[in-house]
């Protein structure tokens, strides 16, 4: 009878620690250098405007409390942002702009719609120039020389083009938004709709399969691993487009509007609870998008 040299398995317990553990330790070295940073950058301005107007003595204990505790931080402390991002949640109704998931909601709507029509385009464009070899030399080089221009600097002009023709509201920003998020799924399905070797596609000739017959059937199957990773950066690019895209407008909703809110004001701890909402999102829309990749193509990863 033969035996198995395998190691029997580690317990849960221990698989997590040791999984948790450098995690833990590089979480607290982060939270250290980030105290040390907010200290450093704070110092001067907690003299200035706190410690030296009272004319008591101070000590270096009174000096790192203030730092760590000012109302306008150069550096907010880790638990200034944790409270003030918090407090943007459970201390105003939900449809308050002073609440964080409103804006969220706002910014939301955009990065989705954004993504729902950058991805039917980026399908379409890799559809065109895989069948079309006069397509694949015109378009190719366009798109890729696309994505070299400053989305900050095209914003402007695409809300003004739209403004004209009557288009207002969610669509420029959506349309901003779709143009970051085409690209990485051109790209991929270009690549993706190649990649069905050649006697795979000789075979689809030998039972006479015409163009979109074999493109419904071998190759956007074959193009789906392809697809899904392109899906999740499309809609990270997209949730920056729709950020960015409220930058120009002067949009009181939104979490760019509310980046750009907290930089007019000086309110540092409003624009840090904005970024970690805004990163907390992006990570909650990739995680979706993970999980119909999981579901999508379940059936491959059988054996």
């Amino acid at each position: 009878m033969a035996t198995s040299n395998k190691p029997p398995p580690k317990p849960w317990l221990h698989q997590a620690w040791e999984t948790g553990l450098p995690v833990a330790v590089l979480l607290l070295a982060f939270l250290i250098l980030w105290y040390g940073a907010a200290w450093g950058m704070n110092a001067s301005a907690a003299v200035e405007r706190v410690l030296a107007p009272t004319g008591n003595p101070w000590t270096w204990q009174d000096l790192l409390a203030t730092t760590w505790n000012m109302e306008r931080p150069v550096l907010p402390a880790p638990h200034q942002i944790a409270l003030d991002f918090w407090s943007g949640i459970v201390d105003w109704p939900l449809d308050s702009p002073r609440n964080l998931l409103f804006h969220v909601a706002v910014t939301g709507e955009t990065t989705l719609l954004g993504f729902v029509l950058g991805t039917l385009l980026g399908l379409v464009l890799a559809v065109l120039i895989v069948h079309s070899r006069t397509l694949d030399r015109a378009l190719l080089p366009w798109i890729v020389a696309s994505q070299t221009v400053p989305v900050l600097a095209i914003a402007p002009i695409v809300l003004v083009i739209l403004g004209s023709l009557g288009m207002e509201g969610l669509a420029p920003k959506a349309v901003i938004a779709m143009y970051l998020s085409f690209f990485p799924v051109t790209v991929a399905m270009v690549q993706g709709l190649r990649s069905p070797q050649v006697i795979e596609t000789e075979m689809m000739h030998t039972y006479a399969a015409s163009n979109w017959q074999a493109l419904w059937m071998l190759r956007l199957p074959a193009a789906l691993p392809f697809l899904f990773p392109a899906l999740r950066v499309g809609i990270a690019a997209s949730l920056v487009g729709a950020m960015v895209a409220e930058l120009p407008t002067g949009a009181t909703a939104g979490l760019g509007a509310r980046l750009l809110t907290g930089s007019y004001y000086g309110n540092t701890l409003a624009i840090w609870s904005a970024l970690v909402m805004s990163a907390l999102l992006g990570l909650l829309l990739t995680t979706l998008v993970a999980a119909t990749e999981h579901f999508a193509l379940r059936h491959r990863r059988q054996p």
